[in-house]
């Protein structure tokens, strides 16, 4: 039984995916810059090369004011060299004006003929200091406009931030039926409702189980207002070794060379820094043992040097693999892991513990992909 009711309550499969370090985010130990790990386009291009030989069914593009790749433009530069895996795109509400934005993720929908998927932002922009209630609404009116681009004929909008009358959506038309699936994570009561009214997978950062179940039950709430239901997603580092031991030892190795007050500076600069998400990834740190262990597994020394998911899986290939498989009891249908060097792995996850897990595409279990070439005007459709 599920900790709620969730979406795809039949859905027998996890969509599992890694993550390309888009925003400076590659090391070998965690807090010492190392350029060969760098964020350029070759870095980030041949960790998602990887995580699609190794069979990950999406992966996690993130966005960030930091050295690295805008993630749209890396979307679309991915595009023609892949053709199995789905991206997942974040995007941040407002930096692009809404209705371009739906053309934008339309375009890339084609471009990957349905492998996208689009992660909702509600960060401030570098130099933005908004409040949170903004922000939210922003995001909501951003969604809200979207979703009429990529369903229906014509955007007509009002609300407090953007207004628009009698759009045509022809240039906007998606590839998937309905557009991309949304996924969002957040922890604030204006987070939780966006998420419940309008996006399909809600995110959460690792914690201890039963903070987790708290979590889907306040986001399940939210979405119950609206007589929906959501879907569940993970995003968690990951070591796995043959042995618990190995892993353990290789954990402390990546932060052997790592000084904490250069790593407050790494968390301090990202713009999700203040968040309550990130708020509750320290809160876990400080209740960890003295080797940084929050529960069995479950190993907080990653945010010492990061701001967002601050947590490890840590373990041998059979008790990953146990974690993993409490996580999809409690209804939890979507993990988005990474590890350090993420190409590294990326292989070791690959080779020891994905071929042990039953995965899907959730566009694919949604019905969201048209077997051909829709009828759009970017598509099959009439050219008007």
């Amino acid at each position: 039984m599920t900790v709620v009711p969730v979406t795809s309550a039949d859905l027998d499969a996890a969509e599992v995916s890694w993550f390309s370090a888009l925003c400076s985010d590659d090391y070998q130990f965690l807090g010492v810059p190392d350029g060969a790990l760098r964020s350029s386009w070759e870095h980030c291009r041949d960790i998602l090369l990887e995580a699609e030989k190794q069979g990950f069914r999406n992966i996690l593009c993130p966005s960030s004011y930091q050295v690295g790749q805008d993630t749209l433009s890396f979307v679309a530069g991915c595009a023609p060299l892949t053709d199995r895996i789905n991206m997942l795109a974040a995007v941040r509400c407002g930096e692009m004006q809404p209705i371009m934005l739906a053309r934008t993720i339309a375009t890339l929908d084609h471009m990957l003929k349905g492998r996208l998927t689009v992660n909702i932002i509600s960060s401030d922009f570098p130099g933005e200091v908004a409040e949170s209630a903004y922000r939210y609404q922003r995001s909501r009116e951003v969604v809200e406009i979207l979703k009429q681009a990529w369903t229906q004929d014509k955007i007509n909008y009002s609300g407090q931030v953007y207004d628009f009358k009698d759009i045509t959506t022809d240039p906007a038309k998606p590839y998937q039926t309905g557009g991309p699936l949304l996924y969002f994570g957040g922890y604030s009561p204006a987070a939780l409702d966006l998420c419940g009214q309008h996006c399909d997978v809600y995110l959460m950062w690792p914690e201890p189980q039963e903070n987790l179940a708290q979590r889907m039950k306040d986001a399940h709430q939210a979405a119950e207002k609206y007589d929906r239901t959501l879907d569940y997603g993970l995003r968690v580092h990951m070591i796995v070794r043959d042995s618990e031991a190995e892993a353990r030892e290789y954990a402390d190795y990546i932060v052997s060379k790592l000084d904490d007050e250069y790593g407050k500076l790494i968390r301090d600069r990202a713009h999700d820094s203040i968040s309550l998400g990130v708020a509750h990834q320290a809160k876990a740190r400080e209740l960890a043992d003295k080797f940084g262990y929050v529960e069995p597994g479950l190993w907080t020394g990653v945010g010492r040097a990061r701001s967002g998911c601050g947590a490890a899986l840590v373990g041998s290939t059979d008790q990953v693999m146990s974690k993993i498989e409490a996580y999809q009891k409690m209804g939890i249908r979507a993990f988005i892991f990474s590890g350090y060097p993420h190409i590294d792995e990326c292989r070791h996850f690959g080779t020891k513990v994905l071929p042990n897990l039953k995965t899907c595409s959730l566009p694919q279990a949604y019905g969201r992909v048209p077997a051909s070439t829709p009828m759009t005007p970017l598509g099959a459709g009439e050219r008007r």
